[in-house]
């Protein structure tokens, strides 16, 4: 009798470390951005993307996702949070925080990029040989842009160089600031979800911004003119994002469910998301006629002067990236490459 309840006990202890094995595999991810959940990257890209890692971890890895904010902190902290491990994974606008990441925000420079899903994995493809020193401490899980910012005003029309001289604009980034200045406006620094407000009281007349990010602030509601290029053509602006991970934390996971965030990870989710933050434009403009707003398109000469003008903010950045080490030059030159290379696939 005694042998046998040994044996039961032995057996029930090995049950129960296994049990504790299982469990200490299940793992949640601290995700945290800084848009409100009805917005696209919430909705259509980083729930998404956290539903296919339960579903393909068979739940060992979870996300318990964190919007506008709220781990805390603002918006320009959120790589370092990432980087100092207060969230797991952060998506992100890395050049909030002006002059940190020069290689990579080339990608910022004016009249480059048309769409994301090309620019996308032009840009991932970019930081991996270039710029991975930029982004030390995490672990790029993908990278991506967005359909392109052009202008949008709340009382004002403008259509030619000489109209938009003295105006206030948002910009979200220092190339962004740049372009806006090279243009004649005066740039105002500021993320995203401080813009209706700015523009709802004046604090600027404008903002340079994507259609997509249009919808979830109903900016179609306090801009009444909107500013673009010539279909096809390459538009003012356009900010990188990263889906950035603890490199720690990455690091503290069990090889099999390492092998599932890297399945979820590079070019062709870079390619994935390019895709998702192209698709709302259509429907945001969509929201905009509804309400009769005014649609302005350039026209083609003057969308070359508006370029033209812009060009000092290319040779400008050369320099910079010269000054800090880098071959300015060779990294333009790579980055329009890469665009015309997945433009052309």
């Amino acid at each position: 009798m005694k042998t046998r309840k040994l044996a039961q006990y032995a057996a029930a202890a090995f049950f129960a470390a296994g049990a504790g094995a299982a469990g200490a595999q299940e793992v949640t991810l601290r995700v945290h951005h800084f848009l409100p959940p009805g917005s696209n990257a919430h909705a259509n890209l980083i729930t998404p993307w956290c539903d296919k890692i339960a579903r393909e971890s068979g739940n060992k890895l979870k996300c318990q996702i964190y919007p506008a904010m709220q781990l805390g902190g603002t918006p320009p902290q959120l790589f370092d949070q990432a980087k100092d491990g207060v969230a797991d994974i952060v998506w992100t606008l890395p050049t909030y925080q002006a002059g940190r990441f020069t290689k990579a925000e080339v990608f910022e420079l004016p009249f480059l990029t048309r769409n994301a899903e090309n620019s996308s994995p032009a840009l991932w493809e970019y930081v991996q040989k270039n710029a991975l020193d930029e982004f030390k401490g995490t672990r790029l899980i993908f990278m991506h842009m967005h359909d392109g910012a052009v202008f949008h005003f709340g009382k004002v029309g403008p259509k030619t160089l000489e109209e938009l001289k003295g105006l206030k604009v948002r910009t979200p980034s220092r190339l962004g600031s740049k372009m806006i200045e090279a243009l004649g406006m005066v740039p105002v620094p500021m993320p995203a979800p401080q813009v209706p407000e700015a523009i709802a009281k004046g604090v600027v007349d404008g903002a340079n911004i994507p259609w997509e990010v249009m919808t979830p602030f109903k900016l179609q509601e306090i801009t009444k003119y909107h500013v673009e290029v010539p279909a096809g053509m390459a538009k003012p602006g356009n900010s990188i994002f990263a889906f950035a991970m603890n490199q720690a934390k990455y690091d503290s996971l069990p090889a099999d469910l390492k092998k599932v965030i890297d399945a979820n990870s590079g070019l062709e989710t870079s390619k994935w998301a390019g895709r998702i933050f192209d698709q709302p434009e259509v429907q945001a403009r969509k929201i905009a006629q509804e309400r009769k707003n005014t649609f302005i398109t350039i026209t083609p000469a003057e969308y070359e002067r508006w370029k033209k003008a812009t060009d000092l903010v290319d040779d400008a950045w050369i320099k910079e990236a010269a000054a800090k080490g880098a071959n300015g030059k060779a990294l333009y030159d790579e980055a329009v490459s890469l665009l015309k290379k997945y433009a052309n696939p």
